[in-house]
């Protein structure tokens, strides 16, 4: 019985963290790696950090990109308060490390196989309450 009833309270302490989270919260866990995480075979940053993060998982698809930002949450804050452009985003003023992961292949089921580049882009960002929430996309610093 006293087995049962803690199986019981951790589940439901799993289930209460995965619903608490906010969305400024899940945008830092599935964008924001400062520093970079090393790893033990840098061609494999993307299937590592994307299983770590939870932003990909057994029996789901694949998620066809996604980005990872090197530079501190604040900095991604900071952009909160830029002028939106006129699709309602706001991007950083600088330009920052990047690891943009692409999914190889067209296939969407598991395994999951990236494609990392490095890039030093700008970051465009949806926010709320003043809290980026959405990455909408990077671009290169004008020449």
């Amino acid at each position: 019985m006293v087995g049962w009833a803690l199986c019981m309270v951790l589940v439901l302490a799993a289930l209460a963290g995965t619903v608490a989270e906010t969305r400024y919260e899940k945008f830092l866990r599935q964008h924001v790696d400062h520093p970079r995480t090393s790893t033990l075979a840098a061609h494999r940053y993307c299937e590592t950090m994307l299983a770590r993060r939870r932003v990909t998982a057994p029996g789901r698809p694949c998620k066809p990109s996604n980005t990872f930002v090197h530079a501190p949450a604040e900095e991604l804050v900071a952009a909160c308060s830029q002028t939106p452009d006129t699709a309602g985003f706001h991007s950083t003023p600088t330009a920052m490390g990047l690891t943009a992961c692409r999914l190889r292949g067209g296939d969407t089921r598991p395994p999951c196989a990236y494609r990392a580049r490095q890039l030093q882009h700008h970051v465009r960002v949806s926010c709320l309450n003043g809290l980026p929430v959405h990455l909408a996309g990077t671009y290169a610093p004008p020449q």
